[in-house]
């Protein structure tokens, strides 16, 4: 197996674990916490699709999903590209509002298919390439990948178990 075809497989997983997530849930469902504080299920799926769409998006040095079309509209927010969900507090975690579970799964699709398109371009030797040198060691874009995945597998992980307690609460 090559690296593209390790990487495909695992971010192949996502899609279908996010629409397992919110598939059939209602705006408000999407909204329901387990208690105050909490992350919803709307906002761990808009959170984790974010990451995606921030990070690949400076590695290809392109302009983010979330910006280019009304994608931010469709959660009740503005298209800041800065806003990923990362240190949100309280308030801003109510704020994401997505109108249903498709508009989860649209963005989440139209995110997955660009970090597809530059997976498949994927060379071995481009691994190793540094892509933040702000880290000690830098960050080259085989660990970038790697913690991108990581990232949306617990955030799914973790939508499917508050949608767990939701249907059982």
């Amino acid at each position: 197996m090559d690296v593209n075809d390790l990487l495909t497989e695992a971010y192949d997983r996502l899609p279908d674990l996010v629409r397992a997530a919110v598939e059939g849930l209602r705006p408000e469902q999407l909204h329901w916490a387990p208690g105050p504080g909490h992350n919803s299920i709307g906002w761990l799926v808009w959170h984790l699709t974010r990451v995606q769409d921030h990070h690949v998006a400076d590695l290809l040095d392109a302009e983010q999903i979330w910006v280019s079309g009304d994608w931010a509209g469709r959660f009740g927010l503005t298209a800041d590209p800065d806003n990923t969900g990362y240190g949100h507090s309280p308030a801003q975690v109510e704020a994401v509002r997505p109108e249903s579970a498709q508009a989860l799964v649209d963005y989440y699709g139209a995110v997955a298919s660009r970090t597809g398109k530059f997976l498949a371009g994927l060379r071995p030797a481009d691994l190793d390439r540094v892509v933040d040198e702000s880290w000690d060691p830098a960050v080259t874009l085989g660990v970038r990948l790697v913690s991108i995945a990581e990232d949306d597998l617990q955030h799914v992980g973790q939508a499917a178990y508050v949608r767990g307690l939701l249907e059982t609460g």
